[in-house]
């Protein structure tokens, strides 16, 4: 895996392209076919002009591709992804007159980005940055199988419509422009775009630095054993599942990550946590706390669609059958966001509302358990649209949940005191 880390920039991409959001549609099936049959697909090609003098062909590319390293360049070149006249071609390769340079790689390239009318929740906008706070269902960028109707292709529209002509510049740049972190399909929440490179440059070196702060809130199976605490060990693609994720308890394979936690209120079968990363790798949040035995609830990608352990009683196991019908995704909401402002160099704070996905199984959990709701949800109405999804069964005093054991001497987490 080491050897692609460099690849050009566009396979670093789709490499870290959260795997849950490939759809398997028609579309891509064919393109899975089309793939297995040729092995390559073509993304660039170049014809070297007449007149120009001999050159090595990383320096030629690097010179003729925007955003692109030579060392990534020549990345390309020892993996085998760079040809010239149909032959793979060393980074020392002297390009000539008329020479056919092409970059294949292994999946199909993206289409050309189009600007789609699609409502954006902007809570708030400058000239350097926006902040927008996520709906479930919504893509980020585009990617392998997800093309149109992304945040991307959104934010291309709304850059037009306000004639922001950098930002849109910003925006034809890669496949993730302005776009300095992101969250997965089904998690909602706050994200930063920048509009200008300075405020791009400037946002992004503080997430590279691990100085913004970030808090999620997730519904985890299971009654965590400590109010507190933090959960380490490297996260990486699993080698049994390409899809998933998976933590490296050795530090053999993945990257370094730790996610903070604090429990905010427990209803015994579930937990509602708030997640402070230091680290942002795909899935961490989803992966560290299966790791620990609490996946989130309604996670179907990671296990969490369905009761893990024990028998509840028939009006709980009518209660948890209906928050999972309400939230057919993972209970993930990226709920706060501040950082160091590009311009006035003072640190900007945002907060989000919870969904109402999130607020009506946190209402129905704490009404069944009687225990007090959250601020975020003392003044929430159920909402008419799952009025329908509603078990017959009254509350009953009578309910023991088993609680899932794990060693914690081989959790890979570190509990306050």
């Amino acid at each position: 895996m080491k050897e692609n880390e460099d690849i050009i920039e566009i396979i670093d991409e789709f490499e870290d392209i959260p795997t849950d959001e490939f759809e398997l549609n028609d579309e891509n099936k064919s393109l899975i076919s089309e793939y297995e049959q040729s092995g390559f697909f073509e993304h660039h090609r170049l014809r070297v002009d007449p007149g120009q003098g001999p050159m090595r062909v990383d320096i030629y590319l690097s010179t003729h591709l925007r955003n692109t390293s030579r060392t990534k360049i020549k990345s390309a070149c020892d993996a085998g992804y760079i040809k010239v006249n149909g032959n793979c071609a060393k980074a020392s390769y002297k390009v000539k007159p008329y020479d056919e340079i092409s970059i294949v790689l292994p999946y199909p390239p993206a289409p050309e980005l189009v600007p789609e009318d699609i409502p954006l929740d902007i809570i708030y906008e400058d000239s350097s940055f926006l902040i927008v706070n996520k709906p479930a269902g919504m893509v980020c960028h585009p990617g392998c199988g997800n093309y149109n109707g992304t945040l991307i292709n959104a934010l291309l529209f709304h850059f037009q419509k306000l004639k922001e002509n950098e930002a849109i510049n910003l925006t034809h740049e890669s496949l993730r422009p302005g776009l300095i972190h992101r969250i997965d399909k089904d998690t909602t929440g706050l994200l930063v775009i920048a509009k200008t490179e300075n405020a791009y440059n400037f946002i992004s070196k503080q997430f590279f630095e691990r100085t913004t702060k970030r808090n999620y809130y997730a519904l985890v199976w299971g009654n965590l054993k400590n109010d507190k605490g933090t959960i380490t060990g490297n996260v990486g693609r699993s080698l049994r599942n390409r899809k998933q994720f998976m933590v490296y308890e050795d530090g053999s394979m993945g990257k370094y990550a730790v996610t903070h936690y604090e429990v905010i209120q427990r209803f015994g079968v579930v937990t509602l946590v708030k997640c402070k990363l230091e680290t942002g790798r795909t899935h961490q949040i989803r992966v560290h706390f299966k790791y620990i035995g609490h996946t989130l609830f309604g996670d179907y990608f990671y296990g969490g669609h369905r009761t893990l352990k024990g028998k509840p009683s028939k009006g709980f196991a009518n209660l948890i059958n209906d928050c999972l019908t309400i939230m057919n995704r993972q209970a993930l909401h990226a709920k706060t966001l501040g950082f160091i402002h590009p311009e006035t160099k003072e640190e900007v704070f945002f907060d989000s509302e919870l969904p109402d996905d999130f607020k009506e199984i946190l209402y129905r959990f704490s009404k069944f358990m009687n225990v007090p709701l959250i601020p975020e949800i003392q003044n929430y109405q159920p909402s008419p649209k799952y009025a329908n999804i509603l078990s017959k069964e009254k509350q009953s005093p009578s309910i023991l949940i088993e609680q899932e054991e794990y060693d914690l001497s081989d959790s890979g987490i570190e509990f306050y005191e």
